[in-house]
């Protein structure tokens, strides 16, 4: 980045759009967010509508703190993302059905460069500029909230494949036939190793024992990823049993993307990550069992760097700072 840069448009955006709230910030170069609001994203059931409202925020925040001569370019980060087109196309958890030109609605209001890609893929740019991966050109960002997202930098840029939808490996089958995804296959790494893939496997635990259980005092059906984790904190053994399962599955699909591009790091963010060695001795035990001897060693396990209040808005807005002016 030129320094000169920094100095005329010190900032960027960030835009996370996700299905409830989105959040929205201006960050400087050092990745501080300096300043940040949000809105409720259902609420607007036409994409124009939406982006009027996010837009009307946005110039408060940039108002004051200098005006738009100061902001280089806006990053947004958003399920179904596609980089190329700046489109969002098919979201299932979002208002606006089929393609919505995004990228394009916002440069038009705002007059200000718009880049988007996956909230996935907004991560893993984030740790690359901001946290953990800053110096490497090969990793991988996990992601374990709701799902389980990822991005993959090689050689230093993200894959994005023909159709910029390339690097979903929470879709990689991890159980033949085994439980029905979202995404209409069955036996991906996310229906097993996202938060409510962990509270699926809890309520499979609890029937198939009489095993005793602090999971039992809760309705089965209210049982969440959090829940387990605060009943294997407090030493219970079926809790941390299913933390020991979903360590060895994420260890499985681990063995097998570091056989496939040789990350330096397997980078691991989102509320499940928090679970600590709970999760990530697991994951090593079987990385070390399993992986080929060639690899041994080579791949690093980290936990990101970014804040979880900041890092959306931190990963969507390192798209900016590689935005050239909007010509007049």
């Amino acid at each position: 980045m030129d320094s000169s840069l920094k100095v005329e448009k010190p900032y960027v955006v960030g835009i996370d759009i996700g299905g409830t709230n989105t959040v929205f910030g201006l960050v400087d170069a050092r990745g501080t967010v300096v300043d940040v609001d949000k809105i409720k994203t259902g609420k607007y059931e036409k994409a124009e509508d939406y982006v009027d409202a996010v837009c009307t925020g946005l110039e408060k925040l940039i108002e004051k703190n200098g005006g738009k001569d100061k902001v280089k370019g806006i990053g947004i980060g958003a399920p179904n993302g596609n980089y190329y087109t700046g489109t969002i196309e098919f979201a299932p958890n979002l208002p606006w059905k089929g393609i919505v030109p995004l990228a394009r609605l916002f440069e038009e209001r705002i007059g200000i460069p718009t880049a988007l890609t996956n909230d996935a893929n907004a991560a893993a740019i984030g740790e690359m500029t901001y946290g953990a991966a800053r110096g490497m050109k090969n990793f991988i960002m996990i992601t374990l909230g709701t799902g389980v997202g990822s991005g993959i930098v090689i050689n230093g840029q993200m894959v994005y494949g023909c159709d910029g939808f390339a690097g979903e490996l929470g879709h990689v089958t991890i159980r033949r036939d085994g439980r029905q995804c979202g995404c209409g296959r069955k036996g991906c790494l996310e229906a097993y190793c996202s938060a409510t893939g962990v509270a699926r496997s809890a309520r499979e635990k609890l029937a198939q024992s009489t095993e005793p259980s602090l999971l039992r005092e809760i309705p089965v059906d209210d049982i969440t990823s959090k829940d387990v984790f605060d009943a294997a904190q407090k030493g219970d053994k079926i809790a941390k049993e299913i933390f020991e399962f979903t360590g060895q599955l994420l260890g499985e699909a681990f063995v097998d993307f570091i056989a496939f591009c040789s990350p330096e790091a397997i980078i691991l963010f989102g509320g499940l990550a928090h679970a600590g060695d709970l999760l990530f001795e697991p994951i090593r035990k079987t990385v070390d069992a399993n992986v080929m001897p060639i690899f041994k060693g080579k791949c690093k396990l980290l936990m990101s760097e970014l804040k979880d209040a900041d890092a959306a808005v931190l990963g969507a807005s390192a798209l900016g700072w590689e935005l050239k002016e909007l010509e007049a």
